[in-house]
């Protein structure tokens, strides 16, 4: 194996990329800056909009895991902002959500997901911290509640799927990382929300079923775009996913 391709393959295990090349990444950072530009789909009976970039994010950390996926997508979604300034309802630090929602994405798809609930748990804590937070109790049970558990089954089943030639297995457990992802930078960002912009309780006692179901629908749409690149990438020698480190290097 050339010395190029010895600091490449350090390179991408320390990133948690197995034979992932860093170009890929690259890529993908910038699939998901384009992506901000992309003119958002309603959601008929939620009130809300489903943008391309909410699928792409959750994929990076099932792509390159939860350190490469986190800095893909900071990287992508810091570019994106500033080439999309409406897509950055938090400010500056927007980008930091979509990083968030990554590195969890990536830690359940790579069945570390003790650290994935860690994360929900600490927005759950921050909720109820705040005074709108506890007029909201139920808001917190039952969403975060959800991303907790899809992240545990994700993590221990999920990643059994992932694995499978089946394309229904492997987007159950890309649904289920990119759900727990969602949730996971949703518990953080919920919580900026009440300290800043003081969202009334009733506001979020009414939002119960319509985040959930928000997640779902973005979840299936990462599933919809991820699963057939697991399985075709890999056919011409693009290595991503938890698979790829498995793929041995044989060359000399």
């Amino acid at each position: 194996m050339s010395e190029v391709k010895l600091r490449e393959k350090s390179f991408t295990e320390k990133m948690g990329m197995g034979n992932t090349h860093p170009a890929v990444l690259a890529v993908w950072a910038a699939v998901i800056a384009v992506a901000h530009m992309l003119p958002s789909i309603p959601i008929l009976g939620t009130g809300g909009t489903f943008s391309v970039s909410s699928a792409l994010v959750p994929l990076a950390g099932v792509f390159f895991g939860p350190i490469g996926g986190a800095l893909c997508a900071a990287i992508g979604n810091f570019i994106g902002q500033i080439i999309a300034p409406h897509t950055a309802w938090a400010g500056i630090g927007t980008f930091l959500i979509g990083t968030i929602n990554a590195f969890v994405s990536g830690t359940v798809s790579r069945g570390k997901w003790p650290i994935a609930v860690g994360i929900i748990a600490l927005g759950t804590v921050l909720w109820f911290t705040h005074e709108i937070g506890r007029q909201a109790p139920f808001f917190a049970i039952v969403f975060y509640g959800l991303g907790a558990i899809m992240a545990i089954i994700g993590g221990i089943i999920g990643t059994k799927l992932i694995k499978e030639a089946n394309f229904f297995k492997k987007f159950i457990a890309v649904w289920l990382a990119s759900f727990a992802g969602m949730v996971g930078a949703a518990a953080l960002a919920n919580y900026f929300s009440l300290v800043v912009y003081q969202l009334p309780a009733s506001l979020w006692n009414m939002l119960i079923p319509i985040s959930p179901t928000e997640r779902t629908i973005f979840s299936i749409g990462a599933g919809i775009i991820g699963v057939p690149l697991l399985i075709g990438l890999p056919k011409i020698g693009i290595f991503v996913g938890p698979e790829a480190g498995l793929e041995d290097d044989d060359e000399d």
